[in-house]
């Protein structure tokens, strides 16, 4: 029997999904998990892809059914696990051999755990794959960092997996250790934010022109047309329109408003502010979806302190708002993703992986979360402009935000006196204000922390700075 290509540890729906993908595009796996009956079962159910895949039962089994150097991908919880199995394959291995995390793993562990092997012969992958449950089966997008040479070992079965964009794979290495969970974690940073706009958009529609579920689906399926073309607009308009077998009624309404999040929204967060990068819609977006987890809360204080004292949107054309509402919504996704991109162009920096800007965009085309045809412009800007400060100062996007943060003003503006929260719009538009306003007011926080801290300022005359308090050679 010929050896596998690739082996695959952790069979649950990720990994079973993943495997079969593998399988499907004519690549043999060798697969283990530990739990012996859950190999069985998923060989038994492979129907005729069963010729590619070499199920095991032990580790010394898995690891004698691949080629070498092995390819091995641990596809099971993050964190402490994936260094147990890893301590649990190391005996197994030999020189050149390279374990794979394909989880939502923290880049910090996965530079670690690459760290650790660098003179033990072995060699990790950190791998974000985007495209949840349907992407691990039928093409995912496929974020990979680790040494190049071990991108090649894989690069043929990685290809062949992928999601395709006009048949261009949506995989790329991306550069060493942890660079490809690092890109993953804030792909899925955008994408809270994405989901944030999305559904206060619904809320102002919904709460704000008192339109049912399925109208305000029809108004998604219209922009969905057009610029605002994505994976995210599209099942916003099915679920919207999605009927509850039960009951009848929309689907949407009978689902309680508080979202789960699994950290990969947070750890975006965190370290855009340990780069010293502002990310504040993304920022916004993870706080509202912690306070809709303190949904018992929510109810108490609108018990005392009530909604505010106002009543439907009045708006003299109703039309043209909801035209404002889709230029509102393409202002913030332009905030978020410059927010996004900056973030990674900083790590790049940091950790020396010159990260591809333009490949990144490429790839997020087909098979992510936050696909859409925006990807194209935002591949084009940066291929024009690598060394662009941001995404929103190249002349493409530049003209955008022109175009569309008038309707974003009057969308927050609208919304903030009609009473209805607007996190991430709103910080959108705070951040554009800010990014373009070339003199703001920080030279008032200067001079306070000069006062109480003598730190010193730069002054604009260029003369030597004064160095506080104010009482020491300077007048009031």
């Amino acid at each position: 029997m010929s050896q596998a290509e690739i082996g695959l540890i952790g069979l649950g729906v990720m990994g079973s999904n993943l495997a079969l993908n593998i399988a499907e595009k004519g690549n043999k796996i060798a697969v283990f998990n530990r739990t012996v009956d859950a190999t069985r079962r998923f060989y038994a159910e492979a129907g005729t892809l069963k010729d590619q895949i070499v199920p095991c039962e032990t580790i010394e089994e898995f690891v004698a059914a691949i080629r070498p150097p092995r390819p091995i991908i641990i596809m099971i919880k993050a964190g402490d696990p994936v260094d147990q199995q890893m301590e649990a394959l190391k005996p197994h291995l030999a020189k050149g051999d390279i374990m794979i995390d394909a989880g939502n793993a923290n880049f910090r562990d996965t530079m670690r755990r690459f760290d650790a092997l660098k003179d033990s012969g072995l060699t990790f992958i950190g791998m974000g794959v985007s495209g949840g449950e349907e992407g691990a089966r039928h093409g995912p997008s496929i974020m990979v960092g680790g040494t190049e040479e071990s991108y090649r070992r894989v690069e043929k079965v990685l290809t062949s997996i992928a999601a395709k964009y006009d048949s261009d794979p949506c995989v790329a290495w991306l550069g060493e250790n942890g660079a490809g969970h690092f890109v993953k974690t804030i792909h899925n940073g955008i994408e809270y934010a994405d989901m944030q706009m999305i559904a206060e958009i619904y809320g102002i529609l919904r709460d704000g022109l008192k339109m049912s579920a399925q109208e305000i689906g029809e108004v998604f399926g219209a922009w969905n047309k057009g610029r605002l073309n994505s994976y995210l607009i599209e099942i916003t308009e099915k679920v919207l329109k999605a009927a509850d077998p039960l009951t009848g009624n929309p689907i949407v309404d009978m689902i309680l408003d508080k979202a789960g999040q699994k950290g990969t929204g947070k750890w975006s967060v965190i370290e855009a502010q340990n780069m010293g990068v502002p990310a504040t819609a993304i920022e916004a977006a993870v706080a509202a979806r912690s306070i809709s987890s303190a949904k018992g809360e929510r109810e108490a204080a609108e018990k005392i302190l009530g909604l505010p004292p106002v009543g439907e949107i009045r708006v003299t054309d109703r039309d043209a708002f909801i035209k404002d509402l889709e230029n509102a919504l393409l202002a913030a996704k332009v905030g978020a993703y410059a927010q996004g991109f900056a973030v990674m162009s900083a790590a790049s920096n940091e950790f020396g992986w010159n990260l591809p800007m333009p490949t990144i965009a490429k790839i997020w085309r087909a098979g992510c979360i936050i696909r859409s045809q925006f990807l194209d412009e935002i591949t084009t800007a940066f291929t024009k402009a690598p060394d662009a400060a941001n995404l929103i100062v190249t002349p493409a996007f530049a003209a955008m935000v022109k175009e569309t943060d008038g309707a974003l003003r009057r969308v927050v503006s609208t919304a903030v006196l009609g009473g209805l929260p607007v996190p991430a719009l709103a910080s959108a538009l705070g951040y554009f204000d800010s990014y373009r306003r070339g003199r703001g007011t920080a030279n008032v926080i200067q001079a306070q922390r000069d006062f109480f801290g003598a730190h010193g300022f730069d002054r604009i005359d260029g003369a030597d700075s004064h160095h506080g308090p104010w009482g020491s050679g300077l007048s009031a």
